[in-house]
């Protein structure tokens, strides 16, 4: 079984992937992290993460210890992720390790924000959670200051809106609902709800399939 997980930035994602494949005996995968990873690498490399040549290098050289990389949660690697996302080239590199990993027995999880229409279209189950920008910076501000990162609310939501209008706009894999997905909103709703509904609506389908 393939499920995957798409969304905006702190809507909800990894919490609710991770919760999933822990029901399911099935294995994660956090795309997130890949082009943070890439995004990363080009920063360090000494490039901006939108040169397309720099980050198509950075992509091609990622390794696996790059994914375990502290500084890949920074609110940098984020905004070099959201930016290296948009590049054909790179996330052709990044299409070819997703998809195999989809093929993991007996199923996986994945989530991102181009899964269900995209990567895997075929995947048995597609999610996509979501919730007001304001609702989504709330959390990140209150995950960045539990970090003691001192950051400021405003700088915050700007930032989520500035990503959100990246991802939505872009020429490839614009971030949006697959037409057969579940659409979850979470701006009112805790994790155990969140689960709760997706773990509904997914034997409901196993009940109709």
């Amino acid at each position: 079984m393939i499920i995957a997980i798409d969304g905006p930035a702190a809507a909800g994602k990894g919490t609710l992937a991770r919760r999933l494949a822990e029901h399911f005996g099935l294995e994660m995968l956090d795309t997130g992290l890949l082009y943070r990873a890439v995004g990363l690498k080009t920063v360090r490399d000494g490039a901006d993460p939108g040169d397309a040549q720099a980050a198509v290098r950075a992509a091609r050289s990622l390794s696996s210890t790059d994914l375990e990389d502290v500084a890949l949660r920074s609110e940098e690697a984020a905004a070099a992720a959201s930016k290296v996302g948009s590049i054909a080239a790179v996330r052709d590199v990044m299409l070819d390790f997703q998809r195999s990993f989809a093929r993991t027995q007996p199923g996986a999880v994945i989530d991102g924000r181009d899964i269900g229409t995209e990567v895997c279209p075929d995947a048995d189950v597609k999610i996509f959670v979501t919730a007001r920008s304001e609702v989504r910076a709330h959390r990140r501000l209150k995950e960045l200051r539990a970090r003691g990162v001192d950051a400021i609310h405003g700088r915050v939501l700007q930032d989520m809106k500035e990503r959100d209008a990246r991802d939505a706009e872009r020429d490839v894999a614009p971030l949006k609902p697959a037409e057969d997905a579940f659409v979850i909103d979470t701006g009112d709703m805790d994790a155990d709800a969140v689960f709760a509904a997706a773990l509904d609506f997914i034997t409901s389908r196993n009940r109709s399939g």
